[in-house]
């Protein structure tokens, strides 16, 4: 099964079953971002993952078997998003990205965020001026390393 076909047919399932991903959190025990990931082809689910997702979603053995492959992970095509939401975020690091490179390395040296150690959340903040989106990243440090 493609990653396009298993995309189209877990977003089908949820979508007949009238779920948001916050439920699906409640039968995971997973963040609903993370679980939203797996959803794209972008993690990997474990056989009892896939199994509770299953019988939730009424998913057929190919679709429940697709879910625990792993994924090509960052696969956007095309490379630069054309989606005005995902766009924002390439506007963003187009913009912020360096400013960040040089304050994160200030604060913890040579190196990167991890995003395989990584958690990221989305919040809804209320605000009279319009609601806002809070987005938090949270990825272990690893710095680069001398040979």
């Amino acid at each position: 099964m493609s990653p396009a076909a298993t995309t189209a047919a877990l977003m089908a399932a949820k979508r007949a079953k009238g779920l948001s991903f916050t439920d699906l959190e409640a039968v995971l025990g997973r963040d609903e971002v993370w679980i939203a990931s797996l959803f794209y082809g972008q993690a990997t689910a474990s056989a009892e993952e896939a199994a509770q997702l299953a019988a939730v979603l009424g998913l057929d053995a190919a679709t429940e078997a697709a879910l625990q492959t792993y994924p090509i992970k960052g696969c956007l095509d095309p490379v630069i998003p054309t989606d005005p939401l995902l766009y924002r975020f390439y506007e963003i690091l187009q913009v912020y990205g360096l400013p960040l490179k040089d304050v994160i390395q200030e604060k913890f040296g040579d190196g990167i965020m991890s995003a395989i150690d990584f958690s990221l959340e989305v919040e809804k903040v209320p605000d009279p001026a319009g609601d806002r989106v809070e987005v938090t990243m949270c990825g272990k440090f690893l710095p680069y390393k001398k040979w």
